[in-house]
């Protein structure tokens, strides 16, 4: 009786240990878990930034960029009218002069 009483105990004594190991595992795995979820969210948020900034100045250089465009078209119009009253005036001129 005496030994299994022992058995019992030490059987008891191993599966009290094998939970407690258990339990220690678990919580190991919990805290990687939770490190690597806070590892993926900082590169994630570091990725959004990132995609953030880009979008920015994207939209800074086509601002820019249509500014450019619009200068340029005005710079044409204006030499177009220029080259257009010149012209005009040219035609009037002409007509004020007498053929030689």
């Amino acid at each position: 009786m005496k030994d299994q009483e022992e058995q019992s105990i030490k059987e008891a004594k191993r599966v009290e240990k094998r939970a407690a190991e258990e339990a220690q595992l678990l919580a190991k795995e919990q805290v990687r878990k939770k490190a690597y979820l806070a590892r993926e969210k900082a590169v994630e948020e570091a990725s959004q930034a990132r995609e953030t900034k880009r979008t920015e100045m994207r939209a800074a250089e086509e601002s820019g960029q249509s500014a450019k465009d619009q200068a340029r078209k005005d710079a044409y119009l204006a030499r177009e009218q220029a080259i257009a009253k010149d012209q005009e005036a040219r035609k009037i001129k002409a007509k004020k002069q007498p053929p030689k």
